[in-house]
């Protein structure tokens, strides 16, 4: 039986591999197993061009590992969010969203008639949380929030 070796310098790594790689290894640090399953939901989460649900994510690996249950998916996800390695966010629809929480703060404004969601950046709250620092002496912790409304086209 023939065993081949090849090694990978860190610049040859694509981006989007580094910061999967960047979780696992804190996840790693903080004495936590990488279990196949495990980063099967990391790099669903890492891959996604927008906020991901635990069912989105479920879709996705289950469609290449078949065995693999929700479960494992609910359990990773509160695990990353404990640790505060990604942001959740009820953006409606009966579903909470996760988002890598090294990609940046952000807001959303959601649209309760057509579902429209725009992004707002965080900056927009920034005399928010100067006023409950101020008035109420409570110090927010405003990272990921959605505002509910209805957009300009189905306010018409």
């Amino acid at each position: 039986m023939l065993y081949f070796s090849y090694s990978v310098s860190w610049t040859e790594i694509p981006v989007q591999m580094k910061k999967t790689f960047d979780i696992t290894g804190q996840l790693s640090e903080q004495g936590y197993r990488l279990t196949p399953q495990r980063m099967m939901v990391l790099d669903a989460i890492e891959n996604s061009d927008h906020h991901i649900s635990a069912e989105e994510i479920y879709a996705q690996v289950v469609a290449r590992y078949p065995y693999f249950n929700i479960s494992t998916v609910y359990r990773t996800l509160e695990l990353l969010h404990r640790l505060g390695l990604v942001t959740e966010t009820d953006l409606g629809g009966g579903r909470v969203r996760y988002h890598p929480a090294d990609k940046g703060h952000h807001h959303h404004l959601v649209c309760q008639e057509c579902g429209r969601v725009i992004d707002l950046d965080e900056s927009v709250l920034d005399h928010l949380k100067v006023v409950l620092r101020r008035d109420y002496k409570f110090d927010p912790d405003i990272r990921h929030l959605a505002f509910f409304g209805r957009c300009l086209d189905c306010k018409k």
